[in-house]
Formats: structure tokens, C-alpha cells, sequence
């Protein structure tokens, strides 16, 4: 290992698996996956860090946490866990994958994540890159823009859980972080691989153990991945990861990746299942509203979670055999900080994750076995109410967003869509892109 922790060629490899991956949430750990399919690696999703050890038949594993909202020494514990996991499974470079809108607090969880692993990789020097160029994300001396605009001007300001105010990512990070923070700058990302290599060597001897790392395109993103081939961690955004597969077949690591997003046909009905709040996710619901039937949930209604998803399943009998349908909890700012005034936050978003996964498991046994899942705490409890435990992504939606298969006995095809991504009629033409 070098001085930073590096990752070099040489070395047989026992698995398959040459790359580890960590998420803070669900819909990012897919659409992380998605990317490297995209890219021509092999990638499975596992949710949650697996309970045995298994041989996988991909290249890439990601393991999908809950643990962008959780209380930091929670994060870091289920981080660390996940990272044994991947050890041991043969993996030889890590990635820690967290949104693109940098969602964070000034306590964390970002910073402590990445310092518990640095410390347990035992590598001084890392970077953190959430820029997602295709879905509108750029850094931009050392600010993170959103569709052109500042982080705190995009809406993320009003994020329920986790409000984004401050733009520029260097001091947000080193609010969260005990290590120096540094820049590596957008003049260096453009002069090229050993320019940035060179700017990683002169942070490094000032001291700076964490690095954001401008990028305003794909071609940026693949720049840094040569350039940081050989640093045994790696933290960002998933487009990041992008360039890493061509690092792999570059060093003889990896094949040429055809059919890396094959996955089974699975006929059946369909759902759209929304708890996103986000500016994307409105418009997504506004659009399928009007051009398929929808049922809103009222977290406020006087009725229990059973009978509101009594409900709603008694519904859906009566419209689902004429295509998708949508539920959704989906609510502008003004209407979530009422719901949130009356039952508070926690207590809020815990009451519509319950619904909505009790509908999904409903559902479930009423056929339904095609789902897209807006929003990374809806995902995660309507995979934990589904009983689905580990995902074989498969092709690309949109930008961040792709079709997946569950694996073991019962046969699902889902979409888990991050409430930033996704086009206007992403619920509806969606479908028409399943194998």
C-alpha cells in the first residue's frame, strides 16, 4: 500500500468483485449500480450489509445503507460494518456513495463517514465528487450548482430532513470533518491526469486529507477516475463512477462488459409508489396524475396506517388493469412543514414510510410485482416490506435512474428513483424501457 492507500494491478484476485461499494440510501445505491452497468461492469445491489458471505457474479457490489439521515456514530457504525463485508469479499477498491446535492448536516454524515474509512483503509488522502453533470449537478470552484443555480437557491434549502444552505462544498465539509479540507480546482481537472495527480501530491503536503474536486462534465468525471485510479477509497456522487470501469479494463481487470444489464422478463401489474417531496418528484406526480389514476395519501387523515392502506389497495382494484397506477404521499414545501408542525418531523416521515410500505406489501399479494419507488426512505421501507434483499441492476431510465431485478425465489422488477432524478414523464415512459 502506498502512500495514500493505493490500489495497483498485480495482484490475483480470489472473487469476481474488484469494486465495493457503500451507499447512504437505496435509490442511490442503484443508481450508482446503474451507472457502472451502464459503463459495462457487472454490479449487484445488496440491501443492507448481508448477514453471510457469498461469491458474487459481478464485478461490483454495492451495499445500500439507511444512513444519510441516522445519527452520526449510527452511520459510521453501519459504514464500517459494510466495508468489513466488502473486505471480504475480495473487493480492492471503495467507493462511498452519497446524493449529488450533498445532502448533509454541519454534524455530518458525510465527513465522519469518510473519516471512519479512511482510518480503517488505513489512507490518508481522498476526494469527494458529487458532481452529476447529466442530471444538472456541477462543482465549480469548490460550489455545487443545481441546474444552474447555487445548492441553497434549488430548493434543496427546503429539504425536510436535511437542508442544504451553504453552497460552497470545502466549507461544508470541513464543518463536518476533524482532517483538513482542500480544493482540487476546475483549472487542474481540465489540464489533465497529471495535473490533478499533482495537485493530490501538494494537498497532501499541506496537510489536506479530503479534497472537493470540481467537475462540470462526464469528460471531468472520467479525467479524475484516471487520476485517482490508484486511491484505495473513493467518495461522491455516483456519476463518479462512470470512468472507473475503463481504469479496470485499462489494467486487464475487467472484460469488455457485454450484456451487463441483462435481467429477466417479469410480467405482471404495475405501481408507482411516491414519498418524495422533491421539486422533481412534484412534477413527475403532476404529470402521471393527469394521464393515469392516483390516490393521495393524507398523513393527517383521522384513519390508521393499516386502514389508510386498506384503503388505498381497495382502490387500486378497481384501476389497475388498464395500466400503472400511482400512490403518493407526494406534497409541496408548505404542505410537508404543516404535516411536520402537527406531528412532528421524525414522527411524520416515519408514518408515511409505514404506509406506503404496507400498500407496497399489499399489493404485492394482489399481483402487483412491477414497482418504481420514488424517494430513498420509501424505497428502503418498501424493499424491507417486500422481503427483498438484494437487487441484479439492469438498464437505464433516466440519468440516475434504472430497471432492476430482485433476486432470490419471488420474481420483481423495480425502479428505486432518487427524488432529485428523473424527467417529467419519467412514471409513465418508464415502462415502455422494461425488457
Amino acid at each position: 500500500m502506498g502512500q495514500h492507500g493505493s490500489l495497483r494491478s498485480g495482484t490475483a484476485l480470489n472473487h469476481r468483485a474488484l469494486l465495493g461499494c457503500i451507499a447512504d440510501d437505496f435509490t442511490g445505491a442503484t443508481d450508482l449500480a446503474g451507472i457502472l452497468v451502464k459503463n459495462g461492469m457487472r454490479a449487484d445491489v445488496m440491501m443492507g450489509v448481508p448477514s453471510t458471505d457469498y461469491s458474487p457474479g459481478s464485478e461490483a457490489i454495492v451495499i445500500a445503507l439507511k444512513s444519510r439521515s441516522a445519527p452520526k456514530s449510527e452511520a459510521v457504525a453501519s459504514s464500517l460494518a459494510a466495508l468489513r463485508w466488502l473486505e471480504r469479499a475480495g473487493c480492492r477498491q471503495f467507493f462511498f456513495k452519497y446524493c449529488s446535492t450533498f445532502d448533509s448536516t454541519d454534524s455530518g454524515n458525510i465527513g465522519p463517514v469518510a473519516e471512519a474509512l479512511m482510518d480503517a483503509l488505513g489512507t490518508n488522502f481522498t476526494i469527494a465528487c458529487p458532481a452529476f453533470p447529466a442530471n444538472g449537478r456541477v462543482v465549480f470552484d469548490g460550489y455545487l450548482f443545481v441546474n444552474d443555480v447555487l445548492l441553497h437557491e434549488s430548493g434543496m434549502q427546503n429539504h425536510p430532513l436535511n437542508p442544504m444552505t451553504d453552497s460552497n462544498l470545502v466549507r461544508v465539509l470541513q464543518r463536518q470533518s476533524t482532517r483538513k479540507v482542500g480544493l482540487i480546482n476546475f483549472k487542474a481537472v481540465r489540464a489533465g491526469m497529471a495535473a490533478v495527480s499533482k495537485a493530490i501530491a501538494d494537498l497532501t503536503e499541506e496537510s489536506v486529507a479530503l479534497a472537493i474536486v470540481d467537475a462540470t462534465s462526464d469528460g471531468d468525471l472520467r479525467q479524475i477516475a484516471k487520476a485517482t485510479q490508484n486511491l484505495r477509497l473513493l467518495t461522491g456522487g455516483s456519476a463518479l463512477a462512470m470512468g472507473l470501469p475503463d481504469t479496470y479494463r485499462t489494467r486487464g481487470l475487467l472484460d469488455a462488459g457485454d450484456g451487463a444489464g441483462r435481467m429477466p422478463h417479469v410480467d405482471g401489474l404495475s405501481a408507482v409508489i411516491s414519498g418524495s417531496c422533491s421539486m422533481a418528484t412534484q412534477r413527475q406526480v403532476t404529470y402521471m396524475k393527469q394521464r393515469a389514476p392516483a390516490f393521495q395519501v393524507n398523513p393527517l387523515c383521522s384513519k390508521s396506517a393499516s386502514e389508510i392502506a386498506a384503503e388505498a389497495v381497495e382502490w387500486t382494484a378497481n384501476h389497475m388493469a388498464d395500466g400503472p397506477v400511482l400512490i403518493y404521499a407526494t406534497s409541496d414545501p408548505p404542505t410537508v412543514r404543516a404535516v411536520q408542525a402537527e406531528l412532528g418531523v421524525q414522527q411524520a416521515g416515519h408514518l408515511v414510510e409505514t404506509v406506503l410500505a404496507e400498500i407496497a406489501r399489499r399489493l404485492q399479494a394482489r399481483g402487483v410485482n412491477q414497482f418504481i419507488i420514488a424517494g430513498g426512505e420509501t424505497s428502503g421501507a418498501v424493499l424491507d416490506a417486500l422481503g427483498v434483499t438484494g437487487l441484479r441492476m439492469g438498464p437505464e431510465i433516466d440519468p440516475g435512474v434504472s430497471w432492476a431485478a430482485s433476486m432470490g425465489d419471488t420474481p420483481l422488477v423495480l425502479a428505486l428513483k432518487s427524488g432529485n432524478f428523473g424527467s417529467d414523464d419519467l412514471f409513465l415512459k418508464a415502462w415502455e424501457q422494461l425488457p
